[in-house]
């Protein structure tokens, strides 16, 4: 199978330390830039055409003075200060914050950390965790196959958990949420045909019979409108490789809804999530908000490369970006069409609810 994705589409920041206004919303007063203009500040070497930043985004050219910087300043000079000095030890905060104002998240719901598996593996338990009379898992059979695994894992913990898939437990997701689902667990875009769920009616299905919800953004952050209080999901996890820009093997996030702070466990107790993590103390005391999704010490590099992808988003509109994809992929389909049928090609994708993607085999 053939994957082409379209576009590299950047989405915008807001002032850190400002109000969450609607994420389509540009920050301050900069004049957007063009979604084409954008293509400047990253580097692509001549000759290349790119087309799998669904899998890895390209480099963003102010990355390289950051990591640099990182290593000969902070590191070699600040030394252990700089977990202070220079942020280090908040990163997890800090680049939460800045992705919240991007998701339509408030101040203290994300959290950059770890893996995507590891954030669904800690969610999953902590939406289990708020539901003791319950023990069933609800997905999606077509899942992206590691929140498939990772919630095998979760289910082998936990006496009595279930792991109930739709379109093997039952035709439709609606069929297997029942009154022991305790979450419910979403893609807001399917990996393999770039379809957008609907995630908020599903999430309101999910609630109406007592369930939560937890999504993978994985696959729509940065590159799709997201307004994660809209949508009114309890958990989510994502990447930031792809279309964030963050680089080879660069951290996750997981978002906590404020209104489950401090309502919820997850069992991956780690020092920092703890509470007080400079006391050292014998026994663990959870961390405030999101912070209690929290384990160990993250990668710092990782997440400074990560600050300069995200960076990209300053001054860019996410509808922009999100109309332009758009046009992109439906003129690379007009033009596969031309020779699909003498090549034997078919479109994987929908030509309709779908993003800037599209998928031949």
């Amino acid at each position: 199978m053939f994957t082409c994705f379209i576009s590299r589409t950047p989405s915008p920041r807001r002032k850190a330390n400002g109000p969450h206004p609607h994420p389509q919303r540009r920050c301050g007063s900069r004049q957007p830039r063009s979604a084409g203009a954008q293509a400047r500040r990253f580097f692509i070497e001549e000759g290349t055409i790119y087309l799998d930043g669904n899998s890895l985004g390209p480099a963003p050219k102010a990355v390289f003075d950051s990591i640099d910087r990182t290593m000969r300043e902070e590191w070699a000079k600040g030394l252990i200060r700089s977990h202070n000095t220079a942020g280090w030890f908040m990163l997890t905060d800090t680049l939460g914050d800045r992705l919240a104002q991007m998701l339509g998240a408030g101040e203290g719901e994300i959290v950059v950390c770890d893996t995507t598996s590891l954030n669904t593996y800690k969610t999953l338990h902590a939406a289990l965790s708020m539901k003791p009379g319950r023990r069933k898992i609800v997905a999606e059979g077509t899942s992206f196959p590691t929140n498939l695994y990772m919630a095998e894992g979760v289910r082998s913990t936990l006496d009595g958990a279930t792991l109930a898939l739709e379109g093997r437990d039952g035709d439709r997701i609606e069929d297997i949420i029942d009154a022991n689902t305790a979450v419910v667990m979403l893609n807001h875009v399917d990996y393999r045909s770039g379809v957008i769920r609907d995630v908020k009616a599903w999430t309101k299905l999910a609630h109406e019979r007592g369930a939560l919800v937890m999504v993978d953004m994985c696959h729509s952050a940065g590159v799709i409108p997201v307004d994660l209080h809209d949508l009114n999901v309890d958990f989510a996890v994502g990447c930031t490789y792809k279309y964030l820009n963050g680089g080879p093997g660069s951290p996750a996030y997981a978002y906590a809804a404020k209104r489950h702070h401090g309502k919820f466990t997850q069992p991956l107790s780690g020092w920092h999530g703890h509470a007080a993590p400079f006391k050292f103390e014998q026994s663990y005391r959870q961390g405030e908000g999101a912070r209690a999704l929290l384990c160990g010490t993250q990668h710092t590099l990782s997440m400074r490369a990560l600050q300069s992808g995200l960076a990209v988003f300053d001054d860019v509109k996410i509808t922009d970006l999100y109309s332009k994809g758009r046009a992109l992929s439906d003129l690379f389909v007009q033009l596969v069409e031309s020779f699909a049928d003498d090549f034997g090609i078919g479109f994987y994708s929908r030509k309709t609810a779908r993003y800037a993607t599209v998928r031949f085999h």
